[in-house]
């Protein structure tokens, strides 16, 4: 209860700009393997993160696309107080990404939604988590929400 009070006072007071980045597929959320991804759209899961913390002035983008992705971190990445990225299946592959990351002023967590550790083997390897303030991995749509909180 105390904590909840602490959390609004903080977003009320500074209102931080705040956006999430997902990469290539994440806009099938909710359709694409749920047993793994879960049931829920990405869009109905914002929603209702943006009605949990009003205080925070939250975007979301979202590209298929890596040229695309490093070209929205280099546009917000000294202005924003935060950035979550799921940079998706880039994450092990872009080392594009992972500079632009490193680029940056503004701090990143990145966030996957299932266990990268319990899958595949060349999802162990992250190009970006070296350049961000911390990772978040496996606590499905709630990931977001835990890196959220870290910048409050």
């Amino acid at each position: 209860m105390i904590y909840d009070k602490i959390i609004y006072f903080y977003q009320n007071l500074f209102h931080m700009k705040v956006i999430i980045i997902n990469g290539p597929n994440l806009n099938l959320l909710g359709k694409r393997e749920p047993e793994v991804y879960g049931k829920e759209t990405f869009e109905a899961f914002f929603a209702k993160l943006k009605s949990t913390y009003p205080g925070v002035i939250l975007e979301y983008y979202q590209s298929n696309i890596e040229g695309e992705l490093i070209t929205k971190i280099q546009e917000v990445g000294f202005s924003y107080d935060g950035i979550i990225l799921n940079a998706a299946a880039y994450t092990h592959t872009s080392i594009g990404i992972g500079d632009a990351v490193k680029a940056i002023t503004t701090p990143v967590i990145e966030v996957h939604i299932s266990n990268t550790f319990s899958r595949e083997d060349f999802r162990h390897q992250s190009y970006i988590s070296p350049n961000t303030s911390g990772v978040i991995i496996g606590f499905g749509l709630k990931s977001y929400e835990l890196a959220l909180q870290s910048f409050l």
